[in-house]
């Protein structure tokens, strides 16, 4: 029989986030059937065309539970008449908390138990170890189904993540997924000598799609960079070095494509630094469209810092594509990325927020072709050994179909302090 895996994501489609389609999709072929519980409806109305591959059966809990009380009020009912003594135990941890966001998530939690109790899979995982992978916990304290979640980046290092909120999940977890061995370390320290097995397990690419061409051409001396207009990708770096090369009289252009919070800053750094004719913000494209700028480019770049809220990248997937394209890349000596470059072999690194050093990497690459020709063949390669995905892929399949039995664990649920639904909550 096929293998039947649930997902429980936040936003299902994400525009940003083609690592959960690639993944979805390699594991249908590899023949698991996927069931997709999503938290949250998309809301920006732009999509990869390798959506239209995905089979899966994708199911939109109520969002704003207060808005659907009937479907809300009958699952609930229905866990309740089930497992009443698991229900008054989660019910009551929760109402303890008197936080809208944990009766939120907790109302979500009892829509998806009630669904999998009719409809039964094999394993659920969740993407990332916030609102998801808390619905999750909740799901496995209601009926008992095991869980396991990938941990990334913003999830694990942002300022708002509670270490002991984020210890309960991998505690109650049967496994913990993260992208890189940078990340399993902080993870193994925050659980100290706790329970928890934490795996490493890097994001894969479809090497198949993202190859170098055979037809497109590469521009001159053309930068490129891809990644959310946001602080930890370090554009407003790039920026500044460009502005260094051009003063240093280097022939050069610089693309960024992405959409965020701060492109109307970025823009208006480019014009202060006098460099609208050499680096545009060209906004966001469709994973086809960015295919086609990596095949175009000479260099790829991100230089990624550590933002003022602690949020950092934890393997960034374009570094990856780019690289399979046959790209040379610069990044930043940052969480996972030493573990995708290795340094003077397929792409440079250099210190986080050191302008100065990413100016020089980039003038490196620029004035040496056979370098980034160099460069670029090392990076397919590294690719090709370390982030298939259809290898990495069929090692995620393994762990999530191994038979589990069905066990409660100690409940304890952390404080999450959000105002306001309170009074769907007390008409359970």
């Amino acid at each position: 029989m096929r293998p039947h895996i649930a997902y429980i994501l936040k936003m299902y489609p994400r525009f940003s986030e083609t690592f959960i389609v690639n993944e979805i999709l390699e594991l249908e072929r590899q023949g698991v059937d996927v069931r997709i519980y999503s938290l949250r409806k998309p809301d920006d109305g732009r999509f990869h065309a390798s959506l239209a591959r995905v089979r899966a059966n994708v199911i939109y809990v109520p969002q704003y539970p207060q808005m659907e009380p009937d479907r809300i009020l009958a699952a609930h009912k229905a866990l309740q008449a089930a497992f009443p003594e698991r229900y008054r135990r989660v019910r009551d941890q929760v109402e303890a908390k008197g936080h809208a966001y944990a009766v939120k998530r907790f109302l979500q939690a009892g829509y998806i138990a009630e669904h999998l109790l009719r409809h039964p899979v094999d394993g659920v995982h969740a993407h990332f170890a916030s609102s998801a992978t808390r619905v999750a916990n909740l799901v496995h304290h209601l009926i008992g189904m095991p869980y396991s979640f990938t941990a990334h980046a913003k999830d694990i290092f942002h300022e708002s993540v509670k270490p002991e909120s984020l210890r309960n999940k991998i505690r109650d977890a049967r496994f913990v997924v993260t992208v890189s061995r940078f990340n399993q370390r902080y993870l193994q320290a925050l659980i100290q000598d706790g329970p928890g097995d934490i795996r490493c397990l890097y994001n894969g690419i479809d090497l198949a799609r993202f190859r170098p061409s055979r037809s497109e051409q590469r521009g001159r001396n053309r930068i490129l960079a891809v990644g959310r207009l946001v602080e930890k990708k370090g554009f407003g770096d790039l920026i500044r070095a460009c502005g260094l090369l051009a003063r240093q009289g280097l022939d050069f252009h610089c693309q960024i494509i992405g959409k965020g919070p701060l492109r109307e800053e970025l823009n208006r750094q480019i014009q202060e630094l006098g460099l609208t004719d050499r680096v545009k913000l060209v906004g966001p494209r469709p994973q086809d469209g960015v295919l086609k700028a990596y095949r175009q480019a000479s260099l790829f770049v991100l230089p990624c810092i550590v933002g003022q809220d602690g949020n950092r990248d934890g393997l960034p997937t374009v570094l990856l594509e780019a690289m399979a394209t046959g790209l040379p890349v610069i990044s930043t000596e940052l969480t996972g990325v030493p573990e995708i470059i290795d340094h003077g072999q397929n792409g440079l690194l250099a210190p986080p927020g050191d302008v100065q050093a990413l100016a020089r990497a980039l003038a490196q690459l620029l004035t040496d072709p056979e370098q980034r020709r160099a460069m670029g063949r090392a990076a397919r390669a590294k690719v090709e050994r370390e982030f298939d995905v259809r290898r990495n892929v069929a090692q995620l399949r393994e762990w999530l179909t191994q038979p589990a039995a069905w066990a409660s664990h100690t409940f304890n649920l952390p404080s999450l302090p959000v105002p306001g639904l309170e009074e769907v909550f007390a008409a359970l």
